[in-house]
């Protein structure tokens, strides 16, 4: 047997092992060059591992969940009587790609030919989790992505036309068992990084309302005149503008804190985290300087990394490196929220919901589109005095949205 070993590759940034989050093949599968073998997972981005041989795969490291080091075996393929030109192990480096696809199969060679029924589905890992979430076997669902590959609108068809369980007459029914998931991928290090904020970071949150009447009039007009190469804008970008501007005031939110070596870093650039709600779970894209754009140019940029991280193409650098957070639920936002802080950062805006409420004027109630921001900051950092002070001076630049615009 001549056997070919796929190692866990050096992803960089000092990372030591990464997690095993979900296995394209199992033992006995043949594998053709290029075939993506294995998915693991290194600070919230996914990484696809490529087989650079043909053959047969006789071991995998271990189960969906693990963790595997650096330069550990991964997979072993039996590369014995293949004819389809393998490379050998000798210079070779295996490329990766931080990307939600699985590359197109190529047609099977003569030695390890396999039928397109035994193929697994093409199908992003955010769009697997999806499925299974859902209770879906990929293969009955029929993908309109390139090459057949299944997307999450495709599962989302198959969901809708899925008949409606029947309660029995006179009975209950059905129940389903019990189910236990085990937490891995994304999802694990969501509970993992909230788990050491809860624990490490002191929070004090501080709610206020905000009159959004005259930013609610703005941005329509700015919509409505709007160029056509222009993104449509919603609130947030508003909101990024009035964050940035409060900075320049109160510089010592836009900080994070390494507790264990005390030392506090406060950021010249603006680095804003927005968190954004994915199939797969909570990511925060980052849009970067966020002090140099202008209004259309952070909405831009803020739909293109929630396009990315909705479809899990977003990078490792779009993933991190955020300095402060938005954190918005939309229509769902709620009338107040308690937001957990992104570890290292030392504050977190949190966005409740628009909703017309009577509002007292001095002689009547009048209606007023009203918002409340719902902010957490770290007490070891931040005094409760500072952080009423810095949500008073966002609340101001948003109810006089003119503010925003005013240099200096």
């Amino acid at each position: 047997m001549s056997e070919f070993v796929i190692e866990m590759p050096d992803v960089g940034e000092g990372v030591a092992e990464a997690e095993l989050v979900e296995w394209f093949v199992k033992v006995g599968d043949p594998v053709r060059e290029d075939m993506v073998v294995a998915a693991v997972m290194t600070d919230k981005a996914t990484v696809e591992i490529p087989s650079p041989v043909n053959g047969i795969v006789t071991w995998l490291a271990g189960e969906v969940g693990e963790r595997i080091a650096v330069n550990a075996a991964l997979v072993r393929i039996d590369t014995a009587g293949d004819t389809g030109g393998a490379r050998s192990e000798e210079g070779l480096e295996t490329t990766i790609e931080v990307t939600k696809a699985e590359l197109p199969k190529p047609a099977p060679t003569a030695s390890h030919s396999v039928t397109p029924q035994t193929e697994k589905p093409l199908a992003a890992p955010p769009v697997r989790l999806f499925a299974k979430e859902s209770g879906i076997d990929l293969a009955q669902v029929q993908g309109t992505g390139p090459a057949g590959r299944i997307l999450r609108e495709d599962i989302e068809q198959f969901l809708s036309h899925e008949a409606a369980p029947t309660r029995p007459r006179g009975g209950f029914a059905k129940v389903a068992p019990n189910e236990e998931i085990k937490l891995t991928g994304l999802r694990r290090r969501i509970a993992e990084k909230m788990a050491l904020s809860a624990s490490r970071i002191p929070h004090i949150t501080y709610v206020e309302e905000v009159d959004m009447t005259s930013l609610e009039e703005l941005r329509a007009t700015m919509n409505a005149d709007r160029k056509p190469d222009h993104p449509k804008l919603t609130v947030l970008p508003f909101l990024v503008q009035a964050v940035v501007k409060a900075i320049s005031e109160q510089p010592d939110v836009n900080a994070t804190f390494d507790d264990e070596a005390g030392i506090i870093t406060r950021y010249g650039a603006v680095h804003m985290g927005i968190a954004t709600q994915t199939p797969a779970g909570l990511t925060v894209p980052v849009v970067r300087h966020a002090e140099a754009r202008s209004i259309w140019d952070c909405a831009a940029e803020m739909n293109r990394l929630a396009e990315a991280a909705r479809s899990g193409t977003a990078t490792r650098d779009e993933l991190s490196g955020s300095t402060i957070t938005i954190s918005s639920l939309g229509a769902l936002g709620g009338i107040v929220s308690t937001p957990i802080i992104n570890h290292p950062e030392v504050a977190i805006i949190g966005v409740n919901k628009i909703a017309i409420r009577p509002v007292w004027d001095g002689t009547q109630f009048v209606p007023r589109k009203m918002m409340n921001l719902s902010s957490s900051f770290d007490h070891r950092i931040v005094d409760g005095w500072d952080a009423a002070t810095f949500v008073q001076r966002v609340r101001t630049l948003l109810e006089t949205p003119a503010l925003i615009f005013i240099e200096g």
